[in-house]
């Protein structure tokens, strides 16, 4: 499985590889696929730009005509000069904010589109995936690198695309004006562009190098900040600091290189540029002189030098941010394109007869991608029958949870199959068969917002009196009732205003509500105090009646009226049967039995 998928760590930006991959700015081709639904707006911007370039590039003719014609001309014909320039400065007002908003309205757009595209590729990607990678790695790709393509579409290639118009419009208008000037404006050309190509490549590398590191900062502190009360437990504060800070100055390392680089690039550039424009104004001054031009046609050859000069400049330095948008650009795509070890078929198989619940193990053989040493489960065959509730039990890393690893097809086996009701899950949407299913994980997850909205999370669409109903049954009401604002309460971040005890009742809540015809159950009570706890175990036993329920857990307790016990030992099954048969068989189960009981009969 593994190899199946694209390895995305937290990459290191010294490697040449990974320089080499940014080196072209062609990567931008990337964001078609997201321009391409705004062709008309895209239209309207090329067409609003095309225009505030041309109005731009007849200036200078109409500054000619003022010039050359100040002592010829009538005093009315003036006034219409005047007047005619009044109007081209207007229509210049009106094309240049009607391209401000189109360019900067389709940049909003198209970033928005692709946050959304990330985001939905990222939230439906395995847990192999996050393996590999840090949440915070993702998140930084999501905002940062988005933000900086955000600045790049609304406003660097619109400014690039009308210093090209400009460039090459000037050149030919400048090429009519003076030849024999122009010819020598051309010379400079090459010397200008040679800087340009070289030192380019080195800001694209260093741009690439500098979003690499700005991620692996913001992964570090995502890692550290949702870990703050194990941080502040352990006096870990200095050392993580200390961490973020070379990170980061890492981070502002190579961003110093590369301005640094930008800089000197920009320099060589303006330097040559108007080195060859003073050049050539010398020699067009000994024409005016001779009578070969006039003082009007030489001003406007050399605001058309001015013009292109500074759309030379602006392209040098637009150019590097072009290239720090194809790094970010680059980043964005190989996230939408990583392929995951787990994926939907073409044509999902429907779930047959509204999902019984029976599930089948056959041979079952996985190791975790990072711990491909290790087997996980070891050749594993059981058949659930559909309503019977069966408990697995066994010492830690024996297999327990990865049964439901598997079983909600985080992961896939590398050898044997598993069935639900006589269907292999790769044949199922992964939507379909989870939708039969209500977890209870050994960690429950708790969300920012209120109680209320916590225990919807299992089915949306269920009314206030549903979920209501629901926390009584996970002995959640008298606790939710008693908060500040009741069910409305908000519970804080990952729901830090809440007890182990209180998240576990919410998460049993959730799942009740989901009412779905699989219930599993990941060590569900295991901090619950003893009264909450057997009011727990009432209502699951009244929900295990009508459904499917396994049950993974450590206290034996909890598990002693299962129909059938799994017993797990080295990803194997090693014995089966009731509580009592396999306390009688003297084994494994049995030897945990006698340590959990005799020590619970000895604390009291």
């Amino acid at each position: 499985m593994a190899n199946e998928q694209t390895t995305l760590q937290a990459p290191h930006p010294s490697a040449s590889e990974e320089r080499e991959r940014s080196k072209e700015i062609g990567n931008l081709r990337g964001l078609l696929p997201f321009l391409a639904p705004y062709k008309g707006m895209l239209g309207g911007a090329v067409a609003a730009l095309v225009l505030t370039a041309g109005v731009s590039l007849m200036l200078p003719l109409a500054v000619r005509r003022v010039v050359d014609g100040f002592e010829t001309e009538t005093t009315e014909l003036l006034d219409q000069y005047f007047l005619a320039a009044l109007g081209i400065a207007a229509l210049l007002a009106v094309g240049t904010g009607l391209r401000y908003y189109l360019v900067t309205r389709l940049g909003e757009r198209v970033i928005a589109d692709i946050r959304k595209s990330v985001f939905d590729r990222m939230i439906g990607m395995s847990p192999a995936f996050y393996e590999r990678i840090m949440t915070g790695e993702v998140l930084s790709r999501i905002t940062t690198d988005t933000t900086l393509l955000l600045s790049v579409i609304s406003s660097s290639v619109s400014v690039a695309l009308r210093n090209v118009l400009i460039l090459m419009g000037g050149i030919a208008l400048m090429l009519w004006t003076s030849p024999k000037l122009t010819g020598a404006v051309l010379l400079i050309v090459p010397i200008v562009i040679v800087p340009i190509i070289v030192l380019g490549r080195r800001v694209r590398a260093l741009s690439r190098e500098n979003q690499d590191w700005i991620a692996e900062s913001s992964g570090n502190a995502s890692e550290a900040l949702l870990a703050a009360q194990t941080v502040q437990a352990f006096t870990h504060e200095r050392p993580s600091a200390a961490r973020f800070d070379d990170v980061t100055e890492k981070s502002f390392g190579s961003a110093k290189k590369r301005i640094g680089v930008r800089a000197v690039m920009t320099v060589i550039v303006i330097a040559l540029v108007f080195t060859g424009i003073v050049g050539v104004l010398w020699v067009g001054a000994r024409d005016v002189r001779e009578e070969l031009m006039s003082i009007g046609a030489l001003i406007q050859f050399l605001i058309y030098a001015i013009m292109v000069a500074g759309s030379v400049a602006a392209l040098s330095e637009i150019w590097g941010e072009l290239q720090r948008a194809s790094g970010a650009t680059e980043r964005l795509v190989e996230l939408l394109d990583t392929t995951d070890s787990v994926s939907d078929p073409a044509q999902g198989v429907a779930l047959p007869l509204a999902g019984r619940g029976e599930i089948t193990f056959d041979a079952v053989e996985f190791r975790y991608p990072t711990r491909p040493e290790t087997a996980a489960l070891d050749g594993v065959s059981f058949t659930v029958k559909p309503g019977e509730t069966v408990a697995f039990v066994g010492p830690s890393g024996a297999g327990k949870s990865t049964v439901f690893q598997l079983l909600m097809r985080f992961y896939d086996p590398e050898g044997g199959q598993i069935t639900l009701d006589g269907v292999a899950l790769p044949e199922m949407e992964r939507e379909t068969f989870r939708a039969a299913m209500a977890l209870v994980p050994q960690d429950p997850v708790i969300f920012a917002a209120s109680a209320r909205e916590n225990i919807r999370f299992g089915r949306p669409d269920a009314t206030d009196a549903e979920v209501e109903a629901a926390a009584k049954a996970a002995a959640a009401d008298v606790f939710l009732s008693a908060l500040p604002q009741g069910y409305d309460t908000y519970v804080g971040e990952r729901g830090l205003m809440l007890s182990g005890g209180q998240k576990q009742r919410i998460a049993i809540a959730r799942a009740i509500l989901r009412d779905a015809p699989i219930l599993l159950l990941d060590e569900a009570t295991s901090a619950l105090d003893a009264e909450s706890e057997r009011a727990v175990q009432d209502a699951v036993g009244e929900l295990s009646k009508t459904r499917t329920t396994l049950i993974v857990a450590h206290r034996l307790a909890t598990v002693k009226q299962a129909d059938r016990i799994l017993v797990f030992d080295q990803g194997r099954i090693v014995a089966e049967g009731t509580h009592d048969a396999l306390v009688a068989q003297d084994g494994l189960y049995a030897r945990l039995a006698r340590l959990q009981f005799t020590a619970g009969l000895a604390a009291e």
